[in-house]
């Protein structure tokens, strides 16, 4: 199998963390994995590969997250959210980081800067507003619109060496496209932000280039869990019943 070398760093470098998995769910947007933490990715897939990754669940029963985590590097990207949900369950909570939502910090340095964000945010259109140039990196061919600054993924090469601010969604480690873009920001003088519920905070992404990670800490598992089998937003939830919190970290205070 084609393996990504950050995935096997990131695995070795919490495995002591690892455990049977508790619970572990499939939603449509979201899968979450529970072992010693909880952890989350983005659902990826084609519809089929998602309903029979539902329908065949009993397969990963009994497992414990390090074998779970293995699936990380399946090119079935509906195991591989499988998988890099449970790499996300073996890291330690990053409870010491600053609460607060990493749009503002992200509006704030891209404020006059050249920037490039992988995966369409939100937020894009108030960081156009501010920003000296954007252009945001997209998979999905329906949204693309190169007046607007949307263009392909496969952009990359031409447009990160030249930015100033790079962010990166955190859910690109479950498509294997992560390794390849920390990269391109490492030859670039780019201050490099991954972001999203499924950013992993493990300094091992510090080691390959990032300088932030914003992600989030499921305070209440078995409620998340739930959430996802009533297929409710939990990112659009959680954090009014405190669920989850969005937490960034800085390379200057690095992961254990």
């Amino acid at each position: 199998m084609l393996r990504s070398k950050l995935i096997n760093d990131l695995i070795a470098a919490h495995g002591n963390n690892n455990e049977q998995v508790k619970d572990m769910r499939i939603g449509l947007s979201w899968a979450a994995v529970f072992g010693k933490y909880c952890g989350l990715a983005k659902t990826y897939g084609s519809p089929a590969q998602r309903a029979a990754c539902v329908e065949n669940l009993s397969r990963f029963r009994g497992k414990d997250t390090a074998e779970i985590a293995e699936y990380a590097q399946s090119w079935d990207l509906a195991e591989a959210s499988i998988g890099c949900a449970a790499i996300q369950s073996m890291v330690k909570p990053r409870m010491d980081g600053i609460e607060i939502n990493a749009d503002r910090i992200i509006l704030q340095r891209g404020a006059g800067a050249r920037v490039v964000m992988v995966g369409a945010f939100p937020f894009i259109d108030r960081l156009k507003a501010v920003a000296r140039e954007l252009y945001v990196l997209e998979l999905n061919q329906s949204i693309l619109n190169s007046e607007l600054g949307i263009i392909p993924e496969t952009a990359a090469d031409y447009v990160i060496p030249d930015c100033d601010l790079l962010v990166i969604t955190g859910s690109s480690i479950v498509n294997k496209s992560l390794e390849r873009l920390l990269g391109l920001a490492r030859k670039s003088k780019a201050y490099t932000i991954i972001l999203g519920p499924s950013t992993i905070f493990s300094d091992v992404l510090f080691d390959y280039g990032a300088d932030m990670l914003a992600g989030s800490v499921v305070l209440k598992p078995y409620e998340v869990m739930k959430r996802l089998s009533d297929g409710i937003a939990i990112m659009d939830t959680g954090l009014r019943e405190k669920e989850i919190v969005f937490k960034v970290v800085t390379k200057q205070k690095a992961c254990k």
